[in-house]
């Protein structure tokens, strides 16, 4: 799925804000974040929702990549994976819909379709949907994207281990756009 030479990987002390707006991200097919997130209000100041990133000391919220700093990217990718809590969640504003936040700002941004959740995720079950999720793309790769979490989906509640059948392991994630 990530052919070598043409993946970029950012971890630790290198995944800053800085970094992710400067990296022309116009350049990937696809993007995956694989961090924390935060909805608009959770912490006390922060009015849109926010990927955690690491802070590089520059400012209040430098290591938060805000919904606003995302919409105005641009991005040219296929699909998005936003592996982190609650990054289908509304913008934070009275009478906001859902998808208006993280969500949003993506697709504003250019990204054709996400993978998204609607709450709190377990680090795990999440690698282990996503990781199915991006095989099932691999094998079949004009497969819509839908068909491949739900393969996916599929794939954990038929492996025989009981750990994570339980739909609060598997349920909140859902493919926006394809």
């Amino acid at each position: 799925m990530f052919p070598e030479g043409e993946a970029t990987l950012v971890l630790g002390e290198d995944a800053t804000k800085p970094t992710v707006l400067h990296s022309h991200p116009d350049r990937f097919r696809i993007l995956a974040f694989s961090t924390h997130a935060l909805m608009a209000g959770q912490l006390p100041g922060l009015a849109e929702p926010a990927i955690v990133l690491t802070p590089d000391g520059k400012s209040e919220w430098d290591g938060l990549l805000m919904a606003s700093d995302v919409a105005g990217l641009e991005i040219d990718a296929d699909l998005v994976i936003l592996s982190a809590c609650n990054t289908a969640a509304p913008d934070g504003g009275p009478f906001a819909d859902g998808f208006s936040g993280l969500a949003r700002a993506f697709l504003h941004a250019g990204a054709r379709s996400l993978l998204v959740s609607n709450w709190s995720i377990a680090s795990e079950a999440t690698v282990e949907l996503t990781t199915g999720f991006l095989s099932a793309l691999r094998e079949s790769p004009h497969v819509r994207r839908a068909n491949a979490l739900r393969t996916s989906m599929l794939k954990m509640l038929d492996s025989g281990d009981s750990t994570y059948t339980h739909p609060g392991f598997w349920a909140l994630f859902v493919v926006i756009g394809d």
